[in-house]
C-alpha cells in the first residue's frame, strides 16, 4: 500500500507534472499575442518608413523638376552687314528648355529696328537650337541655332535663311533670376541672294523655374 500509495502519490505528482506542462503549454497564445503585437510595430514602422521614402522621392524629383525651364527678355543690338553697315536696336526673347543641367533646346525670337540712309527697316529673327551651358552662380554658355530671318521697309521685304552662333554668360542675381552680362552672336542672313555677317549684342533678365 505504501508502495501502491507511493506510486499513486508518484503517478499523482507524474499527473500533477504533466498538468503543469499543459497548463505551461497554454502560455502560447499570450507569446503569439506579443508576436502579433511585434509584427504590428514593425509594419507600423514600415509604413512610417515607407512615407519617409516616398516624400524623399517627391522633393528630389520636385527638386530635379526645378531650373528645367528657361525665360529671357531683354535689350538687343544689331550691326548689319550692309553696304552701308547700319546699327539697329530693338528686342530679343527667347526660351529654354533643359535635357539635363548642362544641355538644353532654345528657341530664340528677336527684332531689331534702323533707319539705314533715311529709310525705316526691321529685322525679325527666328532661330532653335541646342544649347549647352556650365550650371554654377556664374554661368556661360554656348549655342547653336538655325531658322529663319526677315527683313522689311518702305517698299521692300524678303526671307532667308539664319544661323546664330553665339555665347554668353548669365550671373545670379537671387534664386531664380539671373543677369545676362552679355550674349554675342556671330548671325548669318542671306536677304536678296547676298550673304550678311551680322553681329548681335544682347542683354537682359533670365528666369528660371
Amino acid at each position: 500500500m505504501t508502495r501502491g500509495s507511493r506510486r499513486a502519490r508518484g503517478g499523482t505528482v507524474r499527473i500533477a507534472e504533466h498538468g503543469g506542462s499543459c497548463r505551461k503549454g497554454l502560455r502560447k497564445p499570450k507569446s503569439l499575442g506579443s508576436t502579433t503585437q511585434t509584427e504590428r510595430g514593425v509594419l507600423f514602422m514600415g509604413r512610417k518608413v515607407f512615407l519617409l521614402v516616398g516624400f524623399i522621392l517627391v522633393a528630389s524629383l520636385s527638386a530635379h523638376a526645378q531650373d528645367t525651364v528657361e525665360l529671357f527678355g531683354g535689350y538687343s543690338y544689331l550691326r548689319v552687314d550692309n553696304s552701308p553697315s547700319a546699327n539697329f536696336n530693338g528686342w530679343e526673347f527667347g526660351g529654354q528648355y533643359k535635357f539635363a543641367d548642362w544641355l538644353g533646346g532654345v528657341a530664340d525670337f528677336g527684332g531689331q529696328y534702323g533707319s539705314p540712309e533715311g529709310v525705316s527697316t526691321s529685322v525679325h529673327t527666328y532661330l532653335f537650337g541646342p544649347q549647352i551651358s556650365w550650371p554654377a552662380r556664374v554661368s556661360p554658355f554656348a549655342h547653336l541655332l538655325i531658322g529663319a530671318a526677315h527683313v522689311s521697309g518702305s517698299g521692300f521685304s524678303d526671307t532667308s535663311f539664319s544661323t546664330a552662333l553665339g555665347a554668353g554668360i548669365d550671373a545670379r542675381l537671387v534664386p531664380g533670376i539671373y543677369w545676362r552680362v552679355i550674349q554675342a552672336d556671330y548671325l548669318a542672313t542671306r536677304f536678296f541672294s547676298n550673304t550678311q555677317n551680322n553681329a548681335r549684342i544682347s542683354t537682359g533678365i533670365v528666369f528660371r523655374f
